[in-house]
């Protein structure tokens, strides 16, 4: 007797905003791909977990509250940022199975779950942070930017 198995497929942010391609309709057209490539583990009669980064998507997320920051349109708190992304990203998959059950006749559905994590203030990681957000640049766009 086969057992029902929940695949957990950890997606990293930089997989779903290729290089160049950091517009909605880019990521989501790669959400729909990646989605794709999972319907068949679903349709064996599996459940599938998706556990994604954020990197690229907050970064984009704080990049535009830089742009518009002013006394009356003040920016986003980096915490608001990330859950602006973890929200965007479980939406354009949640999306993509939607319409891939649709499109496939399978009485399936897809939900997204924004997570937190509590951590402590006094935690030395803080000291030496690791996770990059938005862009990479080359060096001669970071002085470009760093002097803006």
């Amino acid at each position: 007797m086969d057992k029902k198995r929940t695949i957990v497929v950890a997606l990293g942010g930089n997989a779903l905003q290729r290089q160049g391609e950091a517009a909605s309709e880019q990521q989501q057209r790669v959400a729909d791909e990646t989605v794709r490539q999972l319907l068949p583990l679903i349709q064996a009669g599996h459940n599938v977990a998706i556990v994604h980064g954020n990197g690229p998507q907050v970064g984009n997320i704080v990049l535009h509250e830089e742009a518009i920051n002013t006394p009356d349109v003040p920016s986003l708190p980096l915490e608001d940022s990330g859950a602006m992304s973890q929200g965007l990203i479980g939406f354009w998959l949640q999306q993509a199975f939607h319409d891939a059950f649709m499109v496939n006749q399978m009485n399936n559905r897809a939900v997204s779950v924004i997570t937190q994590t509590i951590v402590s203030l006094s935690d030395p990681a803080f000291q030496n942070p690791t996770k990059p957000i938005g862009p990479f640049y080359s060096e001669d766009e970071a002085k470009t930017v760093a002097s803006e």
